[in-house]
């Protein structure tokens, strides 16, 4: 990861159209890149309303119907269409995802930015608290404070945002301990610039690519805790749909309606294997190793 903080502080158009060729050429940033926008589309759909059943809406006499022309997935128990369910799943569970990413995201960057500037007591802070979230588990981490909040989507996405946060610390702080001792960040601090000037213009702009795969690959874990915790019961609460739920919901039925449990947990499988394609196919086009090759 180190190898990407060397990148160009803003590149042109010739670079970004490389970067874009690069991750084309990636079969597993491809695949990836497919499945993503794919499975985007579905939660769009549904959360725009253009399905054709309610996700909520229950119709006892359609109950466990298996997969046809009407019902693409089935219907689960109550009657309610399950390839609608899956499409609210993944909305509810990727609004969660991307929350929490964001603000682990951000939280996590500048603290880890700060850190490695600074150095001084700011670092042994942050070091020190990385230190303590990291020695949890992250799952039983997640849990613990999925249990403290009020359950809804906003406290399980700040739960799951804290567990990540450490990560991005970790990521940030190694590369910029380099960058602070470059020449044009000595440059820029010779020449009066203020240290915040020159931590946003220079050393976090160069971060941008260690980020960028991070985040990818930070949405995939954070699409699996959320699973995780609705099949624990401590997401969303219902009748929100969640792939987790629903997967919980369904073990009872695996018997005589095992489409209830393969949609939303295929669904899940895709949604983390694509996202983990994407940030391996992020982490090669963003390399500077690989441009130029043809």
């Amino acid at each position: 990861m180190s190898d990407l903080s060397t990148t160009a502080i803003a590149p042109g158009g010739g670079q970004l159209r490389e970067r874009v060729r690069l991750l084309l050429r990636s079969r597993s940033g491809l695949i990836g890149l497919i499945l993503v926008i794919l499975l985007t589309l579905l939660s769009l759909a549904s959360a725009f309303g253009w399905l054709p059943y309610d996700p909520l809406a229950q119709d006892p006499p359609s109950r466990l119907q298996p997969p046809s022309g009407a019902h693409w997935f089935g219907t689960d128990q109550f009657g309610r269409d399950v390839f609608v369910r899956v499409a609210a799943g993944v909305a509810n569970s990727g609004l969660i995802a991307v929350v929490a990413v964001a603000f682990a995201t951000v939280v996590g960057t500048l603290a880890g930015v700060f850190a490695g500037f600074y150095r001084g007591i700011s670092d042994g802070v942050v070091t020190a608290i990385t230190n303590i979230l990291f020695a949890f588990p992250p799952l039983l981490l997640a849990l613990a404070l999925a249990s403290v909040f009020e359950r809804n989507w906003f406290t399980i996405a700040v739960a799951i945002a804290i567990v990540y946060v450490p990560i991005f610390i970790r990521v940030t702080r190694g590369p910029v301990l380099t960058l602070r001792e470059v020449e044009y960040v000595k440059a820029a601090k010779s020449t009066g610039q203020s240290s915040i000037a020159t931590v946003f213009r220079h050393v976090i702009p160069n971060l941008t690519s260690i980020i960028i795969v991070q985040v990818t690959l930070s949405l995939s874990w954070a699409v699996l805790t959320e699973a995780a915790l609705s099949f624990l019961g401590l997401g969303a609460p219902p009748p929100a749909p969640s792939l987790g739920s629903m997967i919980f919901e369904a073990r009872t039925l695996i018997m005589v309606a095992p489409w209830t449990m393969i949609a939303p947990g295929i669904v899940v499988v895709l949604l983390v294997v694509g996202l983990n394609l994407l940030g391996d196919g992020l982490r090669d086009s963003l390399d500077p190793r690989n441009r130029g090759k043809r």
